[in-house]
């Protein structure tokens, strides 16, 4: 961090907290909308206290911490750090306020022979699609899950935050960071990213995305639709079909993204919708239907607890720092 840097935390460090209530214009239940961002059980940039959830962020203006609350007239934010307005300017975003489902009718899954679907999305009126706007942070934390289990990746998160992200201003729970700046992706050395578990090629596609800078994000922000982020998205070296649609779920709130090349979710679809597996090809003839809005039908899936049976052993992470 240069002294510059350092002077504005310092600063923002002894400015009183900005705090606003947030009355979402729709049904929002807090958790099962921003939640989702959380990476982790032991995530150091988000955890729940209580009734409070906590997330630290690197905002365009600085670091900033949010707690949110719910209660029955809205949403009460406080945010400390540089970039505490930035933080509460987005909150609407953050909690769903600008997930439009129009063009989606729930009824449209009773008769394509789902009911239990359309039962879902009623007893989740409340979960919506958040967005971040931070779509370097976004992009480096499915990279960073690129091809590994969730327990490897949430560890290699966790660790590279805690040694090269910045320790979030106010009254946390517990100790929280901020992730890195674009240029403190770039700078982390080799055998940090050795001993945090994550493979050359992760590694490489993030210090070749971060070599671009902030452009990336601003492009991709400007994107008028999710083909044409897909697009500027793949081509970064490193970075294909998963990666961009992870990302532009998380940064950008898409309804309409599809994880093509997930271990696990083709499966779960097929399974869910047909009683049988199917590869990917098999999930977007699925998800055809709900075309603008496979995302939103994926998510309903998700949240129906509809699995299929354990045929074998949980994959078991290989660890490659030993060698």
């Amino acid at each position: 961090m240069t002294k510059t840097a350092d002077a504005t935390t310092a600063a923002a460090a002894t400015e009183p907290p900005r705090s606003t209530t947030y009355r979402p214009a729709h049904p929002l239940h807090l958790y099962r909308t921003v939640g989702v961002l959380m990476r982790g059980p032991k995530d150091p940039t988000m955890l729940v206290d209580g009734t409070t959830l906590w997330r630290a962020s690197r905002t365009p203006e600085g670091v900033a911490t949010l707690a949110l609350r719910q209660s029955s007239d809205g949403i009460h934010a406080t945010a400390w750090g540089p970039g505490a307005d930035w933080a509460l300017t987005q909150l609407p975003a953050l909690c769903g306020a600008d997930d439009d489902a129009n063009g989606f009718d729930a009824s449209t899954l009773i008769d394509a022979g789902h009911p239990f679907l359309a039962d879902v999305a009623r007893r989740t009126v409340g979960t919506r699609l958040t967005r971040t706007d931070l779509v370097f942070d976004s992009l480096a934390s499915a990279v960073i899950e690129q091809k590994v289990t969730s327990f490897q990746a949430f560890g290699a998160w966790r660790a590279l935050i805690t040694r090269f992200g910045e320790r979030a201003p106010g009254p946390t729970p517990r100790p929280m960071f901020a992730p890195p700046t674009i240029e403190g992706w770039r700078l982390i050395p080799s055998w940090a990213w050795h001993r945090a578990g994550v493979e050359p090629p992760q590694s490489r596609a993030i210090v070749r995305a971060a070599e671009r800078g902030q452009r990336i994000s601003d492009v991709v922000l400007a994107a008028r639709t999710g083909a044409e982020r897909d697009r500027i998205l793949t081509s970064l070296p490193g970075i294909g079909a998963w990666t961009s649609s992870e990302t532009r779920i998380r940064a950008l709130g898409d309804p309409d993204a599809v994880s093509v090349g997930d271990y696990h979710l083709a499966h779960e679809v097929g399974f869910a919708l047909t009683g049988s597996r199917v590869d990917d090809d098999g999930m977007l003839a699925l998800l055809a239907p709900w075309a603008g809005h496979r995302h939103r039908v994926i998510r309903l899936i998700l949240a129906s607890g509809v699995r299929e049976d354990r045929r074998g052993p949980r994959l078991a992470p290989e660890d490659h720092r030993r060698r």
